[in-house]
């Protein structure tokens, strides 16, 4: 089985430094707009520092040694009841349910001390809901009394009740945030409240705070099932494996398994930690891991890779990597720390949610004053102001840019595609030019013999034998095919002695007083075979072209692309063999390192942008210097360290997909936010036409919300085609 040895080097070294770097996570925090001011103050104290909404992971670098407490005081500044906990310490079971909803500019609060017990969260969840559902009867019998116009005092009365019911907390973190200095959602819902039914409009009062509560509430649990539903694309690590000791197997926490443990691995179960088949043999799904959903066969001494399904038969394996340094594991770590890295949206709406509650503040208090000095019908203006206050609230936007930028990479990851960021994201939608390797990417690293030329007294056979001789002890691939070659044509091959490599040249080795020689023919194609340094034949060389180029490239033509390139060190003859049939605007060869740097640069002077898709050791600058480094699944660690994507089902029909889903991600975002911007436009001119009541607001803000989120995770739903 040759499933990805080299990605299973790169998960094994990819590294993130950890020196002087500070995780945690922020538990009990759902808002998005506090989130952004926890950020901003955070920055503003450390400078490096890293926040991802969708997962809740706060990332600081700093030379300071302690700072738990000091970001613990930062955060609660800004939000109560939010608590810093270092990422060792965190569990998925304790991060799941929480009695805390926050707000700050978006969120319902329960104010009450937060606990980090699960049950209390689902208590704390289960009293809030009968609260709003009490408030919600009272609500609907208020609302009835006012359409008949009958019992005026009971209605307003059971309108200030259920107000009160479903807004008690909001009022109270309102008032705190009065006190603090702060303007946020709570003392703009607050202020709206009151003033309404100061203005005798007690009825629409209760509605705001009813809907609003309500909203919140169905707002939290979308959010929180996003996060999850993500969270599954990635973590496909079991956490229990089966240890066996004195013939008998026992059930382990998978994290608790020492290397060089035998593991049973049974039928239908997956692979809970990196290691080889010490016995039996079976058949193993790897799609979980690359995306590719044709089983392989696997025996004794495969290396197998954590998360993948065994589909057939029990197999026992040694372990060779600790569960943190898992295959699995550092898919999960990649796809966790990709959230951070922020796209070129998520860091445009962090600033506009930082300007755009204090400008329709202001708008407000325009509406109420300046039109109410002319008219005189102060409560009719002041009733419109309300209407903006309330409808002020960026959440829609600040949610759901980063969780589709989080669902569109854990889509892409379900693919066997790995992108390590939003802005990476945008860089793969919007690349104009594509650039590939050709060794590696364009072909599959497998050469057979195509020809060979002896010249006289020799034979094709004594030729073939002989180079075969001399590269016995190699490992290149053209070792490989000329075993392969004689032993598909039945030729024996004599034992030689004294085998030596020429670097970058070729091999030689001892036939008696004989030196044999198989290297490489100096301007021109093909492999010189010599006998005490004479030609006694030449051997040409196929290379096999990747079944799914042809169709990858044509796909990405489809899709817009304005050029596909062939990059090659190798020679013009080689590279147009290659080229032939495939959908390629340009085949440049003879190229140094250097060259495929320029000429990324000349593509990206032309086009706009460029990908590179490229394996070599030698392509790790021009991976670092495309728009968007696209590195291949058995391609170097250097080569993959140095990328923005990669490709770890070693699949170039992948790219098309990870294209698609890059595109639909950043469509999702442009309409969220165009979705978004509309509707609140729309209400403050209803609003200000006396058109809009103070519910109608409530709903471009929690309403708007929710359909954005809704809208966001569709991006993990769907098809790739």
């Amino acid at each position: 089985m040759n499933i990805s040895k080299r990605f299973l080097r790169w998960v094994s070294s990819t590294s993130w430094s950890d020196d002087m770097k500070h995780e945690f996570i922020l538990e009990g925090l759902h808002c998005a707009n506090c989130a952004a001011k926890i950020e901003a103050k955070l920055e503003k104290r450390y400078g490096d520092v890293r926040f991802s909404f969708a997962t809740l992971e706060l990332e600081i670098h700093t030379d300071e040694a302690d700072i738990r407490n000091e970001v613990q005081q930062i955060v609660d500044s800004v939000e109560d009841g939010v608590t810093v906990v270092p990422k060792d310490e965190h569990t998925h079971h304790a991060h799941d349910e929480h009695d805390h909803e926050c707000h700050d500019g978006c969120c319902d609060h329960d104010h009450h001390e937060h606990e980090h017990n699960h049950e209390d969260g689902l208590e704390g969840g289960k009293v809030k809901l009968i609260l709003l559902s009490i408030a919600a009867v009272l609500f609907i019998a208020a609302f009835i009394l006012h359409i008949l116009k009958t019992n005026v005092l009971l209605c307003n009365i059971l309108s200030i009740i259920s107000a009160v019911l479903a807004g008690y907390d909001v009022v109270i973190e309102g008032v705190k945030s009065g006190f603090k200095r702060r303007i946020d959602e709570t003392t703009l819902m607050t202020v709206a409240v009151i003033a309404a039914m100061v203005l005798g409009e007690f009825v629409e009062g209760a509605a705001v705070m009813v809907l609003f509560g309500i909203g919140e509430l169905l707002e939290d649990k979308a959010v929180e099932k996003s996060r999850r539903d993500i969270r599954k694309l990635a973590d496909i690590r079991p956490d229990v494996a089966y240890i066996v000791e004195n013939g008998k197997s026992r059930e382990a926490r998978a994290e608790d398994v020492a290397i060089g443990t035998i593991l049973e691995i049974p039928p239908h179960t997956r692979v809970p930690l990196d290691g080889i088949i010490t016995e039996g043999s079976t058949s193993i799904d790897a799609s979980s891991l690359t995306g590719e959903s044709e089983p392989v066969d696997a025996t004794v001494g495969t290396e197998l890779l954590s998360g993948m399904m065994n589909s057939d038969n029990t197999v026992y394996l040694r372990t060779t990597k600790a569960y943190a340094d898992s295959a699995a594991t550092r898919i999960v770590k990649l796809v966790e720390e990709s959230s951070k890295n922020k796209g070129n949206h998520e860091k445009l709406i962090s600033r506009f949610a930082a300007v755009y509650t204090p400008v329709m503040i202001g708008l407000a208090l325009i509406i109420a004053i300046i039109p109410s000095l002319i008219t005189g019908d102060w409560a009719g203006w002041i009733h419109k102001a309300l209407v903006c206050l309330v409808a002020s609230c960026p959440c829609s936007i600040v949610i759901s840019v980063p969780l589709s930028y989080y669902a569109g990479i854990g889509a892409a990851s379900k693919e066997g595609v790995l992108i390590k960021g939003g802005r990476f994201v945008e860089a793969i939608a919007n690349a104009k030019a594509f650039a590939f390797d050709k060794t590696g990417t364009i072909t599959d690293n497998q050469i057979s013999i195509k020809e060979i030329y002896p010249t006289d007294p020799y034979t094709a056979t004594e030729i073939a034998a002989l180079a075969a001789a001399a590269e016995a002890h190699s490992a290149h691939p053209v070792a490989n095919a000329l075993r392969s070659y004689c032993e598909a044509h039945h030729i024996s091959v004599e034992e030689l002695n004294g085998h030596r490599e020429i670097s970058s040249h070729g091999v030689t080795a001892l036939r008696g007083s004989d030196t044999i020689t198989v290297c490489k023919r100096e301007n021109n194609p093909g492999i010189s075979v010599q006998l005490n340094d004479k030609e006694i034949g030449v051997i040409t060389l196929s290379e096999h072209i990747r079944s799914e180029a042809p169709d990858a490239l044509k796909e990405l033509k489809a899709l817009g692309i304005q050029k596909a390139v062939m990059l090659s060190g190798d020679k013009k003859e080689s590279c147009q063999n290659v080229a032939q049939g495939l959908a390629l605007d340009e085949v440049h060869s003879e190229l140094l390192p250097e060259d495929k740097v320029k000429t990324v640069e000349k593509l990206i002077d032309e086009c706009g942008t460029c990908a590179f898709v490229g394996d070599g050791i030698n392509d790790a600058p021009v991976l670092s210097r495309a728009t968007c480094g696209i590195a291949m699944g058995l391609g170097s660690d250097a080569a993959i360290e140095s990328a923005d994507m990669v490709l770890s089902s070693e699949n170039l029909g992948s790219l098309p997909s990870a294209v698609r889903i890059a595109r639909r991600t950043l469509s999702t975002v442009k309409m969220n936010i165009t979705f978004s911007l509309i509707v609140k436009a729309v209400i403050i001119l209803l609003a200000i036409m006396n058109i809009a009541p103070l519910w109608l607001a409530v709903f471009s803000d929690t309403g708007v919300c929710l359909i954005c989120i809704l809208n966001a995770v569709r991006l993990i739903r769907r098809k790739t085609k």
